[in-house]
């Protein structure tokens, strides 16, 4: 593949700042731009950092692009309510997502969650499910989408209820097997690489990856 310049959205995150280092690491991507709320701390030759509300992206100019990655996500507890949590993890990818469009952009990589479904009766999992249908409608080449069970790593805010399940799962890996494996915990970092990893393969059209794709790329 070319060298070719790929934009971040929510690179100061767990999934993100990892995806951040494989896309540095990476030589599919000559220019890596990074859209966020505040600086982060990371400086490379091949980083370009935006610092701004992303609710403003809408008029930002951008060179050309060719893969967009999307780690934006929070909590409805930390959002707030119901609306705001929408607001970061369906209205604001989908914008921009449109926006990166009249850029060139082909492929858009988001991270969701295991379970997602438009049709849930659990607000999250609805939610998460609502923003891959609306993907799938867009010009994209590829959208590839990432479905990670609970995340594994150390994160820069406290999640009690996400700390519990982590420690709950770990306690209960064995049971994670056979239609179940889908649900087993999983390192950000593999989720973070793994983003990048996808954004490499082969073929056009929509794409979904659980527990034992995501880890399997880490091999490739």
């Amino acid at each position: 593949m070319n060298s070719s310049t790929a934009l971040l959205l929510g690179g100061s995150g767990l999934v993100g700042g990892y995806c951040l280092q494989a896309l540095l690491e990476s030589p599919a991507y000559e220019k890596v731009i990074s859209v966020a709320r505040r600086e982060l701390r990371v400086a490379h030759p091949k980083l370009e950092q935006r610092v701004l509300p992303l609710e403003t992206l809408n008029s930002l100019e951008l060179p050309p692009i060719q893969d967009v990655f999307c780690a934006l996500g929070t909590t409805i507890r930390k959002a707030g309510s119901q609306p705001a949590f929408r607001k970061i993890d369906c209205e604001l990818p989908l914008a921009a997502a449109k926006h990166t469009l009249k850029f060139g952009a082909e492929q858009f990589i988001l991270v969701s969650s295991v379970g997602a479904d438009s049709k849930s009766k659990n607000f999250y999992l609805r939610t998460k499910g609502e923003l891959e249908d609306a993907l799938k409608s867009l010009p994209f080449k590829a959208v590839r989408v990432l479905r990670p069970s609970l995340l594994l790593g150390d994160r820069a805010e406290s999640r009690p209820l996400e700390s519990v399940g982590i420690s709950i799962g770990r306690l209960l890996q064995f049971l994670f097997v056979g239609p179940f494996r889908r649900y087993h915990p999983i390192s950000a970092d593999l989720v973070g690489r793994a983003m990048v990893s996808a954004a490499q393969a082969n073929g056009n059209g929509y794409f979904v990856y659980e527990y034992d794709s995501i880890v399997r790329m880490q091999t490739k």
